[in-house]
């Protein structure tokens, strides 16, 4: 990993610590999988530090900019998949 988390200067650091915890279950995602519950845990403290959808599609957009990983990819994968145990990418 060469990149920098997309972080804000507001954020708390519990809640910069959530923030990149959600980023590392999409990478997580992709690399080899992850408990879909776990993933979607992480995305609703997301949620909660990152309210707005602009913003959220924002910060997740600079995020695949970086990395290549897709944060909407794997959380609509996993939306869609409420039957299924790991998401994999």
């Amino acid at each position: 990993m060469d990149y920098q988390y997309p972080i804000l200067i507001d954020w708390s650091t519990e809640e910069t610590v959530d923030v990149i915890a959600f980023f590392e279950c999409i990478e997580k995602a992709y690399e080899k999988g992850i408990n879909r519950s776990r993933l979607m845990d992480a995305y609703r403290r997301f949620k909660e530090i990152v309210p707005s959808k602009a913003e959220e599609k924002k910060i997740c957009n600079e995020f695949e900019e970086v990395s290549g990983y897709s944060s909407y990819r794997v959380v609509k994968k996993a939306k869609d998949s409420e039957d299924v145990l790991t998401i994999k990418m």
